[in-house]
């Protein structure tokens, strides 16, 4: 342990580095202290430039100081690792994450193969479907700003195996669903639970690996939705007609057992535990950057799953495609995200990741209202397309920009800020495709209400995301945010 002296030079020297600053409880025994102390200091400072072992020293301090030093390592629970990696062993992390994406939002972003299969099996109406989806996604991030705070704390693994419990009995009773209920049980709260229990924590503890290839890093993570969305649907194509729905998300759950085998293996946390703090950091929101992100991210998530719940509905409800071609035009809308989930990641780092979001929400709002005028199966397969190059960058940069909606960059509150961004995204997510589909039920089937609606919200985030530029960085447009 470094010697008290050094403490108090840093802490002189460098008044705003709150990972030097001695506990305020300790702080307040060194202002007790009468000025004679000042000589042992002193004596203690040639000390160590005599390169003298620390714990040779400690038996010379005299009883002050030694009280001082033990107070201080039983008060402070949080020390400076060092700089982020940003490279290395880091990247096992990142596969790590990638997994947990995979299994997680990966199984999500393929609830559109499940809300045409349900609709058509089941009869229920598009909304009551919805919920199931939506109710999965919401308790995903909802579940963040407990799961976040969790991080900080050093229950990481702790979260995370609960996770992979719930995941595994979520997705093998889903396979003995047979009623709505069954399925709302399983899948929607069993495994929604399950996802928040994982997802958050993995991506802040990523992202405390990276710091100038932050963006990249989380676009690599991200491609899991990617990845699980592709995968996914096509093991649902080729197995459902085969060996029916039972064993089908039995296959399923294979997979996902034998990859959470993989990651509570190889995860790894960098931070020590921060054990004081609360589990909502209500002080970001005082930041202007912070509150204004937040509301444009509810507002892009609002509508940004209307396509992946809707796309493969409208194509074999209203122009009358088949199942299977219905289930293409999901995996052309999320395979566009293996593109657009790594190229713009990877010159974000260089021009500013919110610099390359911004654009993108515009052009999901162009395409939402584009979709009024689709009466064809090419249009509809360009709109899922160029739809889902949007949609997935916003998907993957997001996260990153978080940790830079501050002026002073606190990796020590990383998974509470992050899981709080995600609560408030969480309930966009709940309630955007059901209001979705209950637009379209209003209308008689017409998408048009439904259309109108997701472009506006888009264009309203769009909108608050260059109001987050301008309250970081003011008019500078060539600033790297």
């Amino acid at each position: 342990m470094p010697l008290a002296s050094e403490d108090v030079r840093d802490a002189e020297k460098n008044p705003t580095n709150t990972d030097n600053v001695i506990p305020e409880d300790a702080s307040r025994g060194l202002r007790a202290w009468p000025s004679t102390r000042d000589d042992e200091i002193q004596e203690a400072e040639e000390a160590q430039e005599e390169d003298v072992e620390p714990h040779e020293k400690a038996m010379e301090q005299p009883s002050g100081i030694s009280k001082v030093l033990s107070r201080r390592s039983a008060a402070s629970s949080w020390r400076d690792p060092g700089p982020a990696p940003d490279g290395g062993s880091a990247w096992i992390q990142v596969l790590c994450t990638h997994i947990t994406v995979f299994n997680t939002f990966g199984f999500f972003t393929s609830f559109g193969v499940f809300q045409t299969y349900y609709q058509t099996t089941l009869g229920i109406s598009p909304s009551t479907i919805s919920w199931i989806g939506s109710l999965q996604v919401f308790l995903l991030f909802g579940i963040g700003t407990f799961t976040g705070r969790a991080t900080d704390a050093g229950f990481f693994r702790h979260s995370y195996i609960a996770g992979a419990v719930f995941q595994i009995i979520g997705v093998f009773t889903m396979a003995e669903s047979t009623k709505l209920w069954h399925l709302f049980l399983s899948q929607a709260i069993c495994l929604g639970i399950s996802n928040g229990l994982q997802f958050c924590p993995a991506m802040a503890l990523v992202s405390t690996y990276f710091v100038k290839r932050r963006a990249f890093a989380m676009g690599l993570t991200a491609l899991g939705s990617c990845t699980g969305g592709v995968i996914m649907p096509v093991i649902v194509q080729q197995c459902l007609p085969r060996l029916g729905f039972p064993w089908t998300i039995r296959i399923i759950g294979f997979i996902m057992l034998a990859l959470n085998v993989v990651a509570i293996t190889l995860f790894r946390t960098r931070l020590p535990p921060r054990k004081s703090g609360e589990i909502v950091d209500w002080a970001s929101f005082r930041e202007l950057p912070y509150s204004l992100f937040c509301a444009a991210m509810f507002f892009n998530f609002w509508g940004l799953y209307f396509a992946f719940f809707y796309v493969g509905a409208y194509g074999r409800n209203v122009l009358g495609v088949s199942y299977q071609s219905s289930i293409n035009l999901l995996l052309v809308t999320v395979c566009m995200g293996f593109v657009f989930r790594l190229l713009p990641t990877y010159y974000a780092d260089k021009i500013g990741s919110l610099n390359v979001l911004i654009p993108f929400a515009f052009l999901c709002s162009i395409m939402m209202y584009s979709w009024i005028g689709i009466h064809s199966i090419g249009g509809l397969y360009t709109f899922a397309a160029i739809y889902g190059s949007g949609s997935a960058v916003i998907q993957a940069l997001w996260p990153a920009i978080i940790g830079k909606c501050s002026k002073v960059q606190d990796l020590k509150r990383a998974g509470v800020r992050m899981g709080m961004a995600f609560t408030i995204v969480s309930f966009a997510s709940l309630t955007g495709p059901p209001l979705a589909g209950a637009l379209i039920q209003s209308a008689g089937g017409s998408y048009t209400y439904a259309n109108i609606w997701a472009g506006t919200s888009f264009l309203i985030g769009g909108c608050l995301l260059i109001a987050t530029r301008w309250a970081l960085v003011g008019m500078d447009w060539k600033a790297n945010i």
